[in-house]
């Protein structure tokens, strides 16, 4: 096992990881920015590395500052969390130059899977039902326009490199392609440094669902059921829940299995995600795959009991899975919530701020994953997550009721600073949701027709 890892993220995922590891008796490092250097992680880490100011290019996406602060600080082994370098390839191969474990899949994958048009290569290679779009990156705006004929309107442009529902823009009419093409890959080249973008048809009214696995290093794959990511606000997800709601449990294990095969044949290793969207008619396709660690990860691990970041530092040190298929019962239905400092009334803007009364919840079955505290300062320069507030019922109905009790109970305040606990309160009190009929399209509708 490892006997120090350098955590290269922020916020609460950082003290997630942190956790794990104190329990497992391995020495941290946080590498942090100068806006995180009165942070919890830093005050709960062994050590810390101050890697660079505010802004992301120069501190979280500064491959070399990271790099550097592991080999000085002793680190045998990086976690990156989620977002930021967790999915570079790049990344993962400096590491390997520099005899560094990066707790994720080896550089080769995270290149194959992590990119989306090679992704979707792989997807249709390994048998994987992919939704109809361009056969790689489009050369320009006019061969885009081409594909986007040839599969039917509406369609979304996504950046080759994105995630987490940035630089993707649906077009529903032709006439408005040439300029959204132009915003997304701009967009691209701002976020993630690269301007590749392709085209695949989108259904408006979807059901999101992604299978969580566990691949070793030996050949053994589980997947640990799926999860229901369909509450959405600008293709970036609000609620998660597990098991997905009236999704029969054959066609569960279906994905399962089609999932566990696709990650067999991509040599996969470590915790990652398979993306799908299911259409009207319950047929699924494939979108991507997420080689890192999820946000709603919590909700897997309340419905089975198994720690993932653990697992990802058991699988990065060599060890062989503890878990065999037949061992992960799933029970009960688990529900995530994510708190964020934006104003649903002005299209989820973002609103930065200083939280002046910050009282999360407690009770039954309740956790609460935050970084937060009275006295945090919410910055533009970071996503504006505050909290992850997942809950635990044995029923679908008792778990809707607990999510709703543990918003109520939540208070963040501050000058300046709104939250999307009323407008989250609303979509668990939705008759939609309630009855589990919803779709990505729910948040849309709820805006353009408010509850009253």
């Amino acid at each position: 096992m490892f006997t120090t890892v350098l955590v290269a993220n922020r916020g609460e995922i950082a003290l997630r990881v942190l956790r794990t590891c104190r329990e497992m008796g391995i020495r941290t490092v946080v590498a942090h920015s100068t806006a995180d250097r009165d942070s919890a992680a830093v005050r709960l880490a062994d050590e810390s590395v101050q890697i660079g100011p505010a802004a992301p290019r120069h501190s979280y996406l500064n491959a070399a500052a990271i790099v550097t602060a592991a080999l000085q600080t002793g680190a045998d082994a990086i976690h990156p969390g989620y977002g930021f370098l967790s999915e570079s390839a790049e990344f993962a191969e400096i590491c390997e130059a520099h005899g560094l474990t990066l707790i994720g899949p080896p550089s080769h994958v995270i290149a194959r899977l992590g990119d989306k048009v090679s992704a979707r290569e792989f997807a249709a290679e390994a048998g994987l039902p992919v939704l109809p779009g361009g056969s790689g990156p489009a050369a320009g705006p006019v061969e885009a326009a081409r594909t986007a004929d040839a599969v039917g309107y509406p369609v979304v442009i996504k950046s080759s490199a994105g995630g987490g529902g940035r630089a993707m823009t649906v077009v529903h009419e032709p006439g408005d392609f040439a300029r959204a093409f132009a915003a997304t890959r701009r967009e691209a080249v701002t976020l993630f440094g690269d301007p590749r973008v392709y085209v695949e048809k989108y259904l408006d009214a979807a059901r999101h669902v992604e299978v969580q696995i566990l691949a070793d290093g030996h050949g053994n794959v589980v997947h640990l059921g799926a999860r229901d990511c369909s509450v959405q606000r600008r293709r970036q997800k609000l609620i998660e829940e597990t098991p997905p709601p009236n999704l029969p449990e054959a066609t569960i294990e279906h994905l399962g299995e089609i999932t566990v095969r696709a990650a067999l044949r991509a040599g996969y290793v470590g915790a990652g995600t398979f993306e799908y969207v299911l259409d009207e008619r319950g047929a699924c396709h494939f979108i991507e795959v997420n080689c890192r660690l999820q946000v709603e990860h919590p909700i897997t691990e309340m419905v089975t009991g198994i720690d993932l970041v653990r697992e990802q530092l058991v699988i990065a040190a060599g060890r062989p899975l503890a878990h065999r298929q037949c061992d992960i019962v799933p029970t009960g239905v688990s529900i995530e919530c994510r708190v964020n400092a934006e104003d649903p009334a002005r299209g989820f803007v973002p609103t930065p701020g200083i939280i002046e009364e910050f009282v999360p919840p407690g009770g039954p079955f309740t956790r609460v994953d935050t970084h937060a505290a009275a006295g945090l300062r919410i910055t533009a320069d970071y996503d504006p997550l505050i909290a992850k507030v997942s809950v635990w019922a044995p029923t679908r109905a008792q778990a809707v009721a607990r999510a709703h009790r543990a918003l109520e109970e939540f208070t963040v305040r501050g000058a300046g600073l709104c939250t999307d606990l009323a407008f989250l309160q609303e979509v668990l009190t939705h008759p939609l949701f309630r009855y589990a009929k919803h779709t990505t399209s729910l948040v849309d509708q709820m805006m353009s027709t408010p509850i009253t």
